[in-house]
């Protein structure tokens, strides 16, 4: 109890500073830049989706409140809180941010030979090997059982650029893992469904043994009955936006499915 009561002494003076202004901007410098690539991106093509653009102003500021404002504060000492800032930064904003499409509207906007650069950016090997599914699902879920099962919880909250790299992390990570699964933007290096089915089921199976693993042995300096109620919220929250992901890969497989059928029908009939 000394150290956890020495821990959150450490990040009261850290709370509310350089840390989570740091990540923060980040967020609302991704919005502003959006909305001037809608602005310029409408000038000389068709409108771009206003649903896509409400779903990255809304992944934006579900990634802010989880760095910013009340529940970033209460993250520091209540590891409940820190578990809804972790569903919303590292789960549900990089989902939403993911169906906005950023990469197609990036390469609408840019000079073509700008546009070309970028592509053969998306096609070279780390672009292939960052988005592959289990390389993704290793970064997603092992970050998450290293930052959960050792040390790493306690010193995030003693050290300000570990408090940054690991957020950062958290949200590259997640929004790598959701891109990886379904595909809203461009991608040159298609793996077929199945292969993502069974890389996503390992994967989910991963994150629900360990919100498991937490309810019976909390991070150092994570006070029991908190532990059990953030593990809970990891385990029931988190399936919720799985099933969201679950649901729209299914349906990518099952519209890639249509054609054929279609085809085959008409060749019969013929």
């Amino acid at each position: 109890m000394n150290s956890h009561s020495n821990m959150h002494s450490t990040v009261h003076s850290l709370s509310g500073e350089m840390p989570q202004f740091f990540l923060g901007l980040f967020f609302i410098l991704a919005l502003v830049f959006y909305i001037l690539a809608v602005v310029l991106s409408n000038k000389r093509y068709q409108p771009w989706p206003v649903k896509r653009t409400i779903l990255w102003l809304f992944g934006v500021l579900f990634a802010a409140a989880s760095l910013l404002g009340p529940l970033a504060e209460r993250a520091h000492t209540n590891f409940t809180a820190h578990m809804v800032g972790h569903l919303l930064l590292g789960m549900l904003a990089p989902l939403l941010m993911a169906l906005a499409s950023p990469m197609a509207l990036l390469l609408r906007t840019l000079p073509v030979a700008k546009a070309r650069n970028l592509t053969r950016l998306l096609k070279s090997w780390p672009s292939r090997m960052y988005t592959h599914p289990v390389i993704a699902s290793l970064l997603n879920i092992g970050g998450l059982w290293l930052l959960y099962t050792t040390p790493l919880y306690s010193l995030m909250h003693e050290s300000m650029w570990i408090y940054v790299i690991i957020h950062f992390h958290i949200f590259v990570a997640g929004y790598l893992f959701t891109v990886s699964m379904i595909y809203i933007d461009p991608v040159s290096h298609r793996t077929p469904f199945l292969y993502r089915a069974i890389v996503l089921t390992i994967a989910l199976a991963g994150h629900g043994i360990l919100s498991k693993y937490i309810y019976a042995h909390p991070p150092v300096g994570v006070p029991q009955y908190q532990a059990e109620l953030g593990s809970m919220l990891m385990y029931y929250g988190g399936d919720v936006i799985d099933c969201a992901i679950i649901f729209m890969l299914c349906l990518q497989w099952y519209r890639s499915t249509r054609p054929r059928a279609t085809v085959s029908a008409n060749s019969t009939a013929n």
